[in-house]
Formats: structure tokens, sequence, C-alpha cells
């Protein structure tokens, strides 16, 4: 058996530490409570503060409440501070909502969840090179096949004069992969397949994670394909790493990469905070991911598929 699947791998030990694991009928259901309390919380407080801000910027707040258009566009980022305020108060929850599960249900300390400072700093730091080479990758299979192009007329700032939203909005997407993360990958994965078995802990967590982006705007079945691809990449991956820094900034730096440094849409929502290059697919939609943005297209999963059979193989011979 490959070692990233042994039942005594660092993660599932970890989560053993606790003195119960939960069911995973009330895993599954407490994941998506997780990401509601979140949302409840965060995310309105988020909401809150892009209003107060386009009121002190003087901006005219005007929608009608039976409209969801005008409620949406008064209530949706478009400047690089709301973005990250939406990205780290929608998502920066989650790390509360579960030391909080870990101290009082499954009474264990929060670092059991893959963050032991051992490596930390190296760990993440591959993990952004990975991601960022995973990424344009898939956009150059794109490209090879002439199915990418620059696009012209974007309202958003653009190329050096834009450098100064990218990098803040670059804050939010750490907060915002890292709460996924660490809800999918930190908790999910490891308490399941600790209980039951490794294998399900995979397939029940990305499974999950494609459930939880399932309401995203211009949704396709490879969209849905990739999304489980890309949560069982990065539970290969942390099972490899025997934490969460590397999967941290995967995450964070590929959904950076997508809307901030290339101008694509991730997960089929523009990323408003400008960008440095405004690219735009020009090719099927079915290659290049079309309005869902590169997620949604064979490209992407072409470069997942390679790059799990990648972790595979590297945990063939590595510690558990």
């Amino acid at each position: 058996m490959n070692l990233l699947l042994s039942p005594n791998n660092h993660l599932f030990q970890l989560a053993r530490l606790g003195r119960r694991l939960p069911h995973l009928i009330l895993a599954i259901f407490m994941t998506f409570v997780f990401v509601f309390l979140a949302q409840l919380t965060g995310g309105t407080a988020a909401i809150i503060l892009i209003l107060l801000l386009s009121v002190v910027a003087g901006e005219n707040i005007a929608f009608d409440p039976n409209d969801p258009n005008t409620l949406m566009a008064a209530i949706l980022p478009d400047t690089a501070l709301e973005q990250t305020l939406l990205l780290i108060f929608s998502f920066g929850p989650i790390f509360l909502i579960l030391w909080g599960w870990l101290a009082l249900v499954e009474k264990r300390p929060f670092w059991t969840m893959g963050l032991e400072r051992a490596g930390a700093g190296r760990k993440y730091l591959r993990g952004l090179l990975v991601g960022l080479v995973m990424f344009v990758a898939a956009v150059g299979i794109s490209a090879a096949f002439g199915y990418i192009a620059v696009e012209e007329g974007s309202a958003q700032p653009q190329g050096v004069v834009a450098l100064g939203g990218v990098l803040l909005v670059l804050l939010g997407w750490i907060v915002q992969g890292a709460g996924e993360e660490l809800l999918a990958r930190g908790w999910l994965l490891p308490v399941v397949g600790a209980r039951y078995s490794p294998v399900l802990g995979l397939i029940v967590s990305s499974l999950v994670f494609a459930v939880l982006h399932s309401l995203n705007p211009n949704l396709s079945l490879v969209a849905i394909l990739n999304l489980a691809l890309f949560g069982l990449f990065t539970a290969l991956y942390a099972l490899y790493d025997r934490g969460l820094w590397g999967v941290f900034s995967i995450h964070s730096i590929w959904n950076w990469a997508q809307g901030n440094l290339l101008g694509f849409e991730v997960s089929g929502m523009n990323a408003p905070g400008g960008t440095l290059f405004d690219l735009m697919e020009v090719g099927p939609d079915v290659v290049t991911g079309g309005p869902f943005g590169p997620e949604g297209g064979l490209a992407v999963t072409a470069v997942l598929i390679i790059s799990c059979l990648a972790v595979w193989w590297l945990g063939r011979g590595g510690k558990s």
C-alpha cells in the first residue's frame, strides 16, 4: 500500500490524539455548519464594512430590495481593499470555529490539524512554487492551442499601476486558501480517515469540497470534476507533506494567480483588485473553462491528474 494511505499516516495519528472522532454523517454535516457559521458571522461583517466604505467614499448606494441584481451590485466588492476584507472576514472565522470544536468536542490541541512549526516556512514556500507552476502549466496548455489572448478595455487597474492592489488582495487569498484547506484537509480528511479508512477520507473530503462550491456561478460538469480533483490533489499533498502548510500556499497562490495575476475568473467569480496581466479565453469552453475560469476546463483537468499521479508516485517510499 502507498504510504500516503497508511492508517498510520502522520495526519491520521494527529487526529487520534483527541478523545473522540466524529461519526461520518456528523463530520460531513458539521463541515457545512462550520462554513455557514463563518459566512453568517464574518461574511455579514464584511458586507457591512464594504457598505460603510462605499458611504465614506461618497458613492451613491441605491438598490431595489426586490431586484437581486442591484442588491448584489451594492454589496459585492469592487476594490482591492473591499475584496481583501471580504476574503479575510468570510474565511478567517473558520480558524476560530475549528479551534473551539477541537477544544470542546474532540479535546485536542489546534496544532494537531497539521500545523506543527517544524519546517513550516520551507513547506509554505515550496507550496507557493508548486501551485504557481501548476496553474501556469494549465494556462500554457490552452495557450499552446491558441486559446488564450490578451483582453483589452478592462475597467480594472492593470500592470504596474495595479501592483499595490494585487499584493493587498494576496493577503485575502492567503486567509481564504488556508481557511478552506484547514476545514477540508486539516479536519474532515483526517477525522474520517482516522476513524474509518484513509481512502474514505480522501473521497469524502474531495467530494464535499466540490459540493461546497456547487452554488458558484457558471458551474459546469468539468468544473465540478476539477473541484473534486483539486480536493484530491491537495489531500494527497497534505498526506505526503505531513501537514497543511504546503496546501495552504498552493490553494492561495492558485486563486491569486488565476484572478489577480492573470485576470481570469476564480471559480466562476470575478476577482476585483486589479491584475498584473489581463488574459482571456478565446477557445472552446470545455478546454479553457470559459466563464467559470480555467478551473472549468480540461486543461486544468490534465494538470490536476498529472499532479495527483506525481504526488502518489512520490509517496510510495515516503514516511508516514
